[in-house]
């Protein structure tokens, strides 16, 4: 009984050291069974960490990006841009046991040497379990829709995770559409906001209060005002809480 629980303590303590040495600090959040961690790292790139299972989502940066951190269980890709989808991370950071859990357009770019028995092909509406979690795949795109647009409907994933009895929210790169504002019950949201290519602030706060996550993180909003974005929610609704981070920290 001592052993497991002095093995228990060093599981902690490691844990804990590892993600204080990232560039941005982690947060912990109380859920059912534990904790969720989320590490972001850079853009659109984080770490959920629940239950001793790892999820990257849209991981890029290479493997110093997440060094230090545990391999990944399930890596999340929500679209075919450089942003999101970098085989080259995919590989470095890829212990090969990973389940890769994609839209069909980044299934057809994967390398012809990927395992596809670790490949999970999710469209729009459908849902699946994944390392113990569920995971929903919902629309994501530009409006006004178009052939030509940065992002076409159905051809990339936003997430809904469910963690612990929390729902997570991954925005992927849309429009203030009608399927995020539409959504119930999401405990933590990450939404986009930079332009051309999502939303401008005040469209990201709008669908925010349309949904009314319990928590939201603005990410992927390279060159827009962050702080105007968490004034705009909260005088909209102050019981939503903003958590503002940096996801472009200098080395």
């Amino acid at each position: 009984m001592k052993l497991k629980l002095i093995l228990t303590l060093l599981l902690c303590f490691s844990l804990r050291a590892m993600f204080a040495q990232m560039p941005i600090p982690a947060d912990k959040i109380k859920v059912k069974g534990g904790e969720l961690t989320i590490q972001p790292i850079t853009h659109a790139t984080l770490v959920l960490s629940y239950q001793g299972k790892n999820f990257y989502v849209d991981p890029t940066g290479g493997a110093d990006a997440f060094k230090g951190l545990a391999a990944p269980d399930v890596i999340l890709i929500t679209d075919i841009h450089g942003d999101h989808f970098d085989p080259k991370t995919i590989d470095a950071v890829n212990t090969n046991h990973a389940t890769l859990v994609v839209p069909q357009a980044v299934a057809d770019k994967l390398p012809a040497t990927t395992d596809k028995s670790k490949l999970m092909i999710i469209k729009n509406g459908e849902s699946k379990d994944a390392a113990g979690i569920t995971i929903t795949a919902i629309p994501m795109y530009n409006l006004p829709e178009s052939p030509t647009a940065f992002h076409t409907k159905g051809r990339g994933n936003g997430y809904i995770l469910s963690i612990g009895g929390k729902y997570v929210y991954l925005s992927g790169d849309t429009s203030d559409i009608s399927e995020m504002r539409s959504l119930k019950n999401i405990d933590i949201a990450f939404v986009c906001m930079n332009l051309p290519y999502t939303m401008d602030v005040k469209t990201a706060a709008s669908a925010v209060l349309a949904f009314k996550p319990k928590i939201v993180y603005p990410y992927h909003y390279r060159g827009q005002d962050t702080e105007e974005f968490k004034k705009l929610v909260n005088t909209g609704d102050k019981s939503i809480e903003v958590r503002l981070r940096n996801w472009y920290p200098t080395k």
